[in-house]
């Protein structure tokens, strides 16, 4: 309320002050054309000189060209105008107006000057007047506008040839001071820039300016200011934003074509609290917008601390997460099971150097291989595991699904077992939306593990329990990491569909949630965790591009390639089975889906099967729609060949 009062008064002021030049102008323009019509002398002397009998006609007329030029101008609605949008239209409107004025005037002076026995002034003189007048006008309201562009032309030429940076800085407070500062002092990454304005939405604080550099009201005129000053760079300097405030400040910086850079949120911040010697890009996780995820600790704390943990797949950018996350739960010991070795040995460096009282151990293998499973689980003997490996790419897989199979699905059955089999108290394993009416043989492999921690659930003393949730930003194989690539090296921007939308987290934001999952419930369940709404791919990659300072379609363009076999337009997150059995947690963002009832025999048979085929002829896809109904294969793509 404070704002809008503050608002109101600005408003007034500004109002007031055209009238007052309004007056000014028409009385300087009489001046004006007097003087230059009738010559003589100002009385009490001065440069433009004329008789008495005009110096009377003048002082006659002033009282009503006075009151009457800016009552017209009301009438017109100029007191109301942006003169920033005025158009063709508007300079018609003040041609009336001028002629009103001075048609008023010249009535007045047949009807009431004349009258009086006053000198008769000829119409050329009103018409020299109206001219004068008619500029004044037109400046007041567009002259700073334009000499202000002149200034900036310059300013601009003489700094671009040192290759300097135009910088807008959203935020007058101690963040927004220190970036100036910074600038000014040419600290480390503040080089090359010359701070132009700051936008701040405090009204207080407008046509202030820190440092010479002058502070200007509403982040809702960042795309217009961003144009008129011919920005290059947005530095938004306020770390105490909240995600509301946040949004709106990146949906108006989006809205330009300027490189994005931000200082971080005070939880950010080095600790010795330096601003100026921290900034950092808007990165595109940045863009979703989402609360912290908060996590019950002692929930977690209860099934992890003191605990054997067991992460599959712990090398890779989601096991890796995890592993991070449950390092801060003091477990008595931490193994990361992955195939792949170099991301595995530089975790283990990273967490030991961080968490010396952790015990950590780094076993290269593959879930493959049950015997590897069996003496690793025997030899540990895990109290909790979580199961993040998987073949995940979902075009590779389709032309290698018993590959697929043999990971996803087998690979799963021999960690499960042997949690059961080696008394694991917990074992939750990431699933994905693709799960979900599967259209890819990657989705389909994935419905049958969630079958399998289902169906282990019924017979094992295991709490066996699945986390489903959708891309991860940031993940290895993740649109981002492909899409920066290809801005880097020149475009074009290639995605799939126009149209195509994702689910989307941050890797932290899941690896919590998979975490906080672990410790809920019955076992059996699968818990769907809240993804928000979902995200257009082509607007990820519009923001990437615009967050690299570069135009969308000018500098980079964008192609549309087409859907890739096995690829939806978009995703779900539960099956219609589930819909009506959805229930609520203590945690906003986590659902559970009630287990779908599965014919233990026909399953188990199913998958006796489906094994069987991954090693002869025989039709895997088909046994595996058996066992999955609803797996719909047919965007198979025209020239994709199953290779084994």
């Amino acid at each position: 309320m404070e704002s809008e009062g503050l608002s109101k008064l600005e408003k007034l002021k500004t109002v007031g002050l055209y009238i007052a030049l309004d007056i000014i102008f028409i009385n300087l323009s009489l001046l004006s054309a007097l003087g230059l019509w009738y010559g003589g002398s100002i009385p009490g002397g001065g440069y433009i000189t004329f008789n008495a009998s005009v110096w009377q006609w003048y002082l006659f007329a002033l009282p009503f060209v006075s009151l009457f030029t800016p009552l017209c101008y009301a009438l017109f609605g100029f007191y109301s105008k942006i003169w920033k949008y005025a158009d063709i239209e508007e300079l018609i409107k003040i041609f009336i107006s001028q002629v009103v004025i001075f048609v008023g005037l010249f009535l007045f002076d047949r009807f009431f000057i004349v009258p009086v026995g006053l000198i008769d002034l000829p119409k050329r003189m009103l018409a020299l007047a109206f001219v004068f007048n008619m500029i004044l006008f037109v400046f007041s309201r567009s002259g700073y506008r334009f000499l202000k562009r002149m200034y900036i032309h310059i300013e601009n030429r003489l700094f671009k040839k040192a290759g300097a940076k135009r910088v807008m800085i959203i935020g007058a407070g101690y963040g927004g001071y220190n970036v100036v500062r910074s600038i000014m002092q040419y600290a480390k990454g503040y080089e090359n820039r010359i701070a132009v304005l700051i936008v701040d939405d405090d009204i207080t604080k407008s046509n202030t300016t820190i440092h010479g550099v002058r502070v200007t009201y509403n982040v809702d005129n960042v795309p217009r200011l961003a144009e008129e000053y011919e920005i290059d760079e947005i530095i938004i300097a306020i770390p105490s934003a909240d995600n509301t405030e946040l949004r709106r400040i990146m949906d108006n910086c989006t809205k330009t074509n300027c490189a994005l850079k931000m200082i971080p949120p005070i939880s950010d911040v080095p600790e010795n609290g330096s601003f100026q010697r921290v900034l950092q890009d808007v990165k595109i996780t940045d863009l979703l917008f989402r609360d912290e995820v908060e996590i019950n600790v002692a929930d977690v704390s209860g099934y992890l601390k003191g605990k054997t943990v067991l992460v599959t797949g712990g090398g890779g950018s989601i096991g890796s997460e995890l592993c991070r996350q449950i390092s801060k739960f003091s477990p008595q010991k931490l193994i990361i099971f992955d195939i792949y070795e170099n991301n595995a040995y530089e975790l283990m460096n990273e967490l030991k150097n961080k968490y010396e009282a952790m015990e950590i151990e780094v076993i290269i293998g593959s879930v493959c291989d049950k015997a590897m499973v069996d003496r690793l689980f025997e030899r540990y003997k895990p109290n909790v595991v979580f199961h993040a490996a998987a073949h995940k790419h979902v075009p590779l897989m389709q032309t290698v699904p018993k590959e697929a199979v043999k990971n996803n699905v087998f690979g799963t059955l021999n960690i499960v077992n042997a949690a059961d089999k080696f008394g694991a108290e917990r074992f939750v394993l990431l699933s994905t939306d693709k799960a979900v009416n599967p259209t890819n043989v990657m989705g389909a492999t994935k419905r049958i593990t969630e079958m399998i921690i289902q169906s282990a659930a019924e017979k094992s003393s295991t709490k066996f329990m699945a986390v489903r949730f959708g891309n991860v930003l940031g993940s290895n194989g993740s649109v981002i990491p492909l899409f920066k690539k290809q801005i880097e090296e020149g475009g074009p921007v290639r995605v799939t569909h126009k149209d195509i939308t994702r689910f989307f987290m941050t890797i932290p934001e899941a690896s919590r949630l998979v975490l906080q999952a672990g410790g809920m419930g019955r076992s059996g369940r699968i818990f769907v965790l809240n993804m928000g709404e979902p995200v257009k791919i082509n607007d990820l990659a519009l923001n990437l591009i615009k967050l690299s300072g570069l135009k969308p379609f000018e500098d980079i363009d964008i192609v549309y390639t087409g859907l890739r076999p096995g690829e939806k337009l978009y995703e779900e997150l539960i099956m219609d089975e589930e819909k009506d059995s959805m229930q609520a947690t203590y945690h906003k963002k986590i659902f559970i889906a009630k287990p779908i009832k599965i014919n233990d025999k026909s399953f188990e048979e199913g998958l006796e099967r489906l094994k069987a085929s991954c090693y002869n002829d025989s039709d895997t896809i088909a046994i595996i729609k058996e066992l999955v109904p609803n797996f719909d294969n047919r965007n198979n793509g025209e020239n994709t060949e199953v290779l084994y």
